[in-house]
């Protein structure tokens, strides 16, 4: 299916780029939510090619210094500065936004179309915004949107590592903190009694566990439970003292715990039964929660009654 937004290749394609890692999430109903790295190591000199117009927006963050950025929009030139490593920068794409591109770069633009910050706004049962306030051209050190997209950032390091679960809460974060820092998206304060109620508790966590690879999505939980997905995420947390990705780590070492007492198991093959991507991200996840790697562990445990009766 071909990209209908400014993201993934048909962004790329702006800067002169052949080939641009991308994460899509499809947390909002009616919009892709999108993350796509914009790196070269190279030095050129040209003007990136216009982006369609539509009502979005690109909210980027600065992995590089870059310094005399030089910018337009709609062919007016605005003031030249310096984006720094971690400031994050907002593109109108109703503008026609265009830069000199003079030296290497880096960056994660985030893909924020106007469905998405409506249905941002349905969800938390808050009136729609218009458009978000930005300085053409400058960056700001916005030190929640930095911590969110970095956590992102991990992703296109390890992208096999990376569920829907994970992806569909970071991006629904990043969203809702752009509506509210820059759109002025006033949220109604939730007072969530008890969290999650026991069956809406049980049947969450009944999903997450059996789908252990992280296929599990905020929008599809929330579905379930009969509630909007920012309810869901507070209440989800408030019920187990977890987001529903962490819950899902620590449900993926609880099922490794039970079969790392089998010594017949290979860890590469309960890496994989966990819903890990490979033995690597097993031991990273497990020596991370449990202080000690998953071998390490399987030591200092009597084998399983299952075994020792065979």
């Amino acid at each position: 299916m071909a990209e209908a937004g400014a993201y993934g290749q048909r962004l790329g394609s702006r800067f002169n780029l052949e080939a641009v890692p991308t994460i899509l999430s499809r947390t909002i109903k009616k919009a892709n939510l999108a993350v796509t790295e914009i790196r070269s190591d190279e030095t050129g000199f040209f003007m990136t090619k216009s982006i369609p117009r539509e009502d979005a927006f690109l909210v980027a963050l600065q992995l590089r210094d870059f310094p005399h950025h030089q910018y337009w929009e709609d062919g007016r030139a605005f003031p030249v500065g310096d984006l720094k490593a971690g400031h994050t920068i907002l593109y109108d794409l109703k503008r026609d936004p265009v830069v000199l591109i003079d030296k290497p770069f880096h960056s994660l633009h985030f893909y924020l179309p106007r469905p998405a910050l409506d249905e941002i706004a349905d969800d938390a049962e808050a009136p729609r915004i218009g458009d978000l306030a930005y300085q053409p051209g400058a960056g700001v050190m916005d030190e929640v949107m930095r911590h969110l997209t970095l956590a992102v950032a991990a992703a296109f390091a390890r992208p096999e590592e990376v569920g829907r679960t994970f992806i569909d809460h970071i991006a629904l974060a990043i969203g809702t903190h752009v509506a509210e820092t820059y759109g002025g998206l006033r949220l109604r304060p939730h007072h969530i009694r008890g969290g999650l109620s026991p069956w809406q508790e049980r049947r969450a966590t009944e999903m997450l566990a059996a789908r252990l690879d992280g296929s599990a999505g905020i929008a599809e939980l929330a579905l379930e439970c009969g509630l909007s997905q920012r309810h869901f995420c507070r209440a989800f947390r408030q019920s187990t003292g977890l987001s529903p990705h962490a819950w899902l780590q620590h449900r993926r070492v609880d099922v490794a715990k039970t079969l790392l007492c089998r010594r017949d198991l290979q860890l590469a093959d309960i890496a994989i039964a966990c819903g890990f991507a490979d033995q690597s991200h097993f031991t990273r996840v497990f020596t991370h929660l449990i202080g000690i790697s998953p071998g390490a562990w399987r030591r200092v445990q009597p084998p399983s009654q299952e075994r020792e009766t065979e």
